[in-house]
């Protein structure tokens, strides 16, 4: 069993980072070979457009582009189990992520039928964290998360999505201009919620690997 963890928050050591180092651990638990990515140590852009994916007798499901994501793409297509996690910027996934979600599906995708070329089956952990709190997620990201979610649905697996809420953004709030948060509730919500999400987080990427 082979999986990629895949983080495409620019922040290495904070919440998304945090949820899928304990979803590794899970897939680590089953025997599972893991392989952790920070996609923002990475050098590249969106889809160039170039059309090598869409030659006549080549290799599907691979990009031509030759910088570090390529690479990253055929580790993807290869593996049994994805766990790829985001932080929300703007009520959206990071730049970043919307980078490889396009390479990904672009050299995948048929332009005789618009069939998918990918052919196996991939499970998907997929773990979203936010500032925002539960009762805000719902109202207004719920259902976009949930499409970005059947976007995954490209690889022919289970798609778990699993959003993590009310997330401390900074250790010291004193530090920065951000008086529109109650330091100590914020606090005291990570305090309460974060170690159960880093559980749910190592059962997901168990059960998935």
């Amino acid at each position: 069993m082979k999986v990629i963890v895949l983080n495409t928050s620019p922040r290495k050591a904070w919440n998304t980072a945090k949820l899928l180092k304990s979803a590794a651990e899970g897939a680590k638990s089953t025997g599972a070979e893991v392989e952790y990515i920070d996609l923002y140590d990475l050098h590249f852009t969106g889809c160039r457009g170039c059309m090598l994916c869409k030659r006549k007798n080549v290799e599907r499901c691979h990009c031509y582009w030759k910088d570090d994501l390529s690479p990253i793409i055929d580790k993807i297509f290869s593996a049994d189990t994805l766990l790829i996690g985001t932080c929300i910027y703007l009520g959206r996934p990071t730049s970043g992520y919307f980078a490889l979600i396009e390479r990904l599906h672009f050299c995948s995708l048929s332009y005789d039928d618009y069939s998918n070329y990918f052919k196996g089956k991939i499970n998907v952990g997929f773990f979203v964290s936010m500032n925002a709190t539960q009762t805000f997620y719902d109202q207004l990201y719920k259902d976009q998360f949930e499409a970005y979610a059947k976007e995954l649905e490209m690889f022919n697996g289970k798609v778990c999505l699993y959003p993590c809420y009310d997330t401390l953004q900074v250790s010291d709030y004193a530090k920065f201009s951000m008086g529109s948060f109650d330091e100590r509730k914020k606090k005291a919500a990570h305090e309460e919620h974060f170690p159960k999400d880093l559980e749910n987080a190592f059962r997901i990427g168990q059960a998935l690997s």
